[in-house]
């Protein structure tokens, strides 16, 4: 079978990634790029072998395109993923899905309408690591698991990256933006959210670009940067969540899951790799359990997105997942500002486990 044409929308940094993962995978074939720059898809498509460029209407217009890769600003997700759905693609998109939940839903409810489907990063969830703990806890490896706790924090993104307004805007701080990544994990591992209590504070109106050709630039900062909530879940488990770029010390990647008969020290969740953590009550120090399976990186969804398509069997990360990200994200921002508890209504079907003989760089026809 041949491989399923891809056409990529927005050509910023993370499409690197996306295109050097994506150009190895024999399931799929990208055959154009696109960006509002096209200069700018011009360069990528030189960099990384693609055969055509041009603007987003010439990757929703190619005929061999399937599927929409959405590598936009989060503003644009909405909107670039309706137009492709509209255009009768499929589309994976980065997170988040889109901005509020009421733009999620339309989009879902477009593409049920329209036959195609949605899938949507972080698909660090399928990664080695991540799934190697989906396993271990499904096989009782830490007895019944009862509650989560995650932890981001830093001096924020405006010291490293040379365009980091965006990163501040609504759609984004360190909830939207880096939140996906922790709330997918526990998604994957505990199901849906059910509801959320919240703080945030945004204790500077303003920082400083550090790097690049505008180090110096003052923007304004729009959302909160420091945000703690507690969440419950469906299935009765509960997690405390932090996510901050207000602190001078960093630390990002903690997420320790406690069962009833140990706690789990879960890889980060913006990695694909990473081995596990085991401690049991009376232990005196981490047991380590090697992840096992495919790390390859971004694009691992949206192969696991187009085999699920050919074989008509669901994909794991899934617009439905996305969603109750996005409303679960929703929710804690609705409850920070005022301070009650918040439902969340959304739901979703928890993906299976991933068998750790999958690979996206073999073909699976």
């Amino acid at each position: 079978m041949a491989p399923f044409g891809v056409g990529l929308i927005g050509c910023g940094n993370i499409s690197n990634q996306y295109l050097k993962n994506l150009s190895a995978f024999p399931d799929v074939e990208v055959l154009i790029v696109a960006d509002l720059d096209v200069s700018r898809a011009k360069a990528q498509a030189a960099a990384h072998g693609v055969p055509a460029w041009g603007a987003p209407g010439d990757a929703l217009a190619h005929p061999g395109v399937g599927l929409i890769v959405n590598l936009t600003v989060p503003a644009a997700h909405a909107a670039v993923s309706g137009a492709a759905v509209a255009a009768g693609k499929h589309v994976w998109s980065e997170k988040p899905l889109t901005l509020d939940v009421a733009a999620g839903r339309a989009l879902l409810a477009a593409a049920a309408a329209a036959g195609v489907r949605v899938g949507c990063a972080p698909d660090t969830v399928l990664g080695a690591g991540l799934q190697s703990a989906r396993r271990l806890i499904d096989a009782g490896g830490i007895g019944t698991p009862l509650t989560a706790l995650t932890l981001l924090q830093g001096p924020g993104p405006q010291a490293w990256h040379p365009d980091p307004e965006f990163l501040f805007a609504p759609g984004a701080g360190p909830l939207f933006d880096l939140g996906p990544y922790y709330l997918s994990v526990l998604a994957t591992l505990f199901g849906p959210a059910r509801r959320v209590a919240a703080v945030g504070r945004r204790p500077r109106e303003s920082r400083t670009i550090g790097t690049g050709p505008r180090a110096g630039t003052e923007f304004s900062v729009a959302v909160p940067t420091y945000v703690a909530a507690l969440a419950e879940y469906t299935a009765g488990q509960a997690a405390s969540l932090l996510f901050s770029w207000d602190s001078p010390l960093s630390r990002a990647g903690f997420v320790e899951v406690t069962g009833t008969e140990a706690t789990l020290a879960v890889p980060d969740p913006n990695r694909f790799d990473g081995d596990l953590r085991v401690r049991r009550a009376g232990d005196a120090d981490w047991t380590v359990v090697p992840a096992t399976g495919a790390a390859a990186g971004r694009g691992s969804g949206v192969v696991d997105m187009v085999r699920a398509i050919r074989a008509g069997t669901p994909h794991r990360a899934s617009g439905e997942l996305a969603l109750h990200v996005v409303e679960l994200m929703a929710a804690i921002e609705a409850s920070a500002a005022s301070g009650a508890f918040t439902d969340v209504a959304s739901t979703f079907d928890m993906p299976a486990a991933l068998d750790p003989q999958w690979d996206p760089y073999g073909s699976a026809h």
